[in-house]
């Protein structure tokens, strides 16, 4: 198991994908790891489907790809995972205090980073996309209207495993301690 500062240091969106498949246990563990992932008030206002098929990953490379060409790196992917905003549950007391879905956004936000994490410590890169054709992925994967897509990741093997250097602002510039 690696260091988890040397993960946050190696984890990198990947856009050039081998186009191996990922293990469906590899799946189940990242799955289970999304599951696990800390949410404010334990709302858990979250839902996940993990893409595996050939048939269903065309499906979600093309929403992926439906505006102006953008994400031609999805077509090598090897597998996906779509995060789905739910309802957030509250209990009866917090209900009268905040609006239910007041944390929802972040909470799925955090799944998102904890399923890139989880796949980069099992040798899976990932990259966030937000730019997807919403219907097309209702319609073909039969999601609820009620259910909100918040993302879709890719997920696979890259084709050149080499790190590249991070492009971040200085911690001077993001970080202050009072």
């Amino acid at each position: 198991m690696s260091d988890f500062f040397e993960l946050c240091a190696r984890r990198q969106s990947c856009r050039k994908y081998s186009g191996a498949k990922v293990e469906h246990e590899k799946l189940v563990k990242i799955a289970e790891a999304a599951r696990l992932t800390p949410s404010a008030c334990n709302a858990q206002p979250w839902s996940f489907i993990f893409v595996e098929s050939p048939e269903k990953m065309k499906i979600v490379a093309e929403a992926c790809q439906s505006f102006k060409g953008i994400n031609k790196h999805v077509d090598n992917a090897g597998a996906f995972a779509i995060i789905l905003e739910e309802y957030a549950m509250l209990t009866p007391g917090l209900r009268t205090i905040i609006d239910s879905q007041y944390f929802a956004k972040n909470d799925c936000g955090a799944a998102e980073a904890t399923i890139c994490y989880a796949a980069e410590e099992l040798g899976v890169t990932s990259c966030i996309i937000g730019m997807f054709d919403r219907a097309k992925l209702e319609d073909e994967l039969g999601i609820s209207h009620e259910s909100r897509i918040h993302m879709v990741i890719s997920l696979g093997y890259a084709a050149n495993p080499e790190v590249r250097e991070k492009l971040r602002k200085e911690s001077g510039e993001v970080i202050r301690f009072a």
